[in-house]
């Protein structure tokens, strides 16, 4: 029996949901190439250096290396697909103007997620290149509502986010490396007392706002509260009217959250998270990311999103005939 156990966080699924994950998966990317969306299926494996380009240090550490018996490069098995739909963006395609892609497949990550989550996720995402305007992310945006639809888990909201509001934040404070990266987990952890050690040395003005950051959650009024409260720096300024342009336009209920920065290493711009009924945490993330073509050699603006079809189809099971 022993050999027959899988690793932790590893499993089957069996003909029932097999079946519903593959019908759902199916259905999704229908409707992903019926509003202009290319299908890309990248290779499992990748050289290291190419798969972990501009992820920063929280892929690194989710991601199975081992060691090419060809080459003897170091191989990494992909955590993520939108690097490597970055790369095929910029190298293989290499177009001019808008590209639309799509894709599903697994990934495996070193370490969960989550307390509960698989280290197998079956990954399916859109994502937009060549657009840097805001109306690539109300697309974007609506394709995920449509999405967590068609998978029958309607969306309960979205919450909004920026990162450029921290990092503006973080350039006024004067933090830089492990001290920035430090802010960065107490600010993802709600730490209101490791917080407030880390920026003990930090300029007042700046040392506020970023005390700030995590009571500003709520409704379209913490922009305003945020306008208020936050510097008026001009960084700033552009992402809370970013935020509320988007967020007029969302065809789900909104919501804000300044102080969460989930893929903080690589976004540039707005990040948002999808949360649906039944489900203790996030459903699909995803949110503007224009740093990564750049780390491929191509600087080209990109949005997207990406969910787990394995969580959101447990979600939804299949109706028993």
């Amino acid at each position: 029996m022993r050999h027959w156990l899988l690793p932790e966080g590893i499993e089957d699924l069996l003909p029932g949901e097999a079946w519903h994950v593959e019908t759902l998966r199916r259905r999704i990317l229908d409707e992903f190439v019926a509003h202009g969306y290319e299908f890309v299926m990248p290779p499992m494996l990748e050289y290291v250096d190419s798969l972990l380009t501009g992820t920063g240090r929280d892929m690194d550490l989710r991601t199975f290396k081992l060691v090419d018996q060809l080459s003897g490069r170091m191989l990494g098995i992909r955590a993520d697909i939108t690097p490597q739909v970055a790369r095929i963006d910029a190298h293989l395609l290499n177009r001019e103007g808008v590209t639309r892609l799509c894709y599903c497949g697994s990934v495996l990550h070193a370490r969960p997620a989550g307390l509960m989550a698989s280290r197998e996720p079956l990954q399916i995402g859109a994502e937009i290149y060549g657009e840097a305007g805001l109306a690539a992310d109300s697309e974007i945006l609506r394709m995920l509502a449509r999405t967590l639809e068609l998978a029958g888990v309607p969306a309960a909201r979205i919450d909004l986010g920026h990162v450029g509001i921290f990092r503006a934040l973080a350039a006024k404070a004067g933090l830089a490396g492990d001290t920035e990266e430090e802010v960065f987990a107490a600010l993802q952890a709600k730490d209101m007392p490791e917080l407030t050690a880390l920026l003990a040395g930090a300029p007042e003005a700046a040392r506020a706002a970023l005390l700030a950051l995590p009571g500003l959650y709520g409704g379209v009024d913490i922009l305003d509260e945020a306008a208020h409260r936050l510097p008026a720096l001009a960084e700033i300024t552009q992402a809370l009217d970013a935020l509320r342009s988007v967020a007029g336009g969302a065809t789900v209920p909104v919501g804000f959250d300044l102080a969460d920065l989930r893929g903080y290493h690589y976004h540039s711009g707005i990040v948002f998270a999808a949360y649906g009924a039944g489900a203790p945490g996030a459903i699909a993330l995803g949110g503007r990311y224009d740093r990564v073509g750049r780390h491929f050699g191509r600087d080209r603006p990109a949005t997207g999103f990406s969910m787990d079809l394995r969580e959101v189809a447990r979600l939804c099971p299949p109706r028993q005939s």
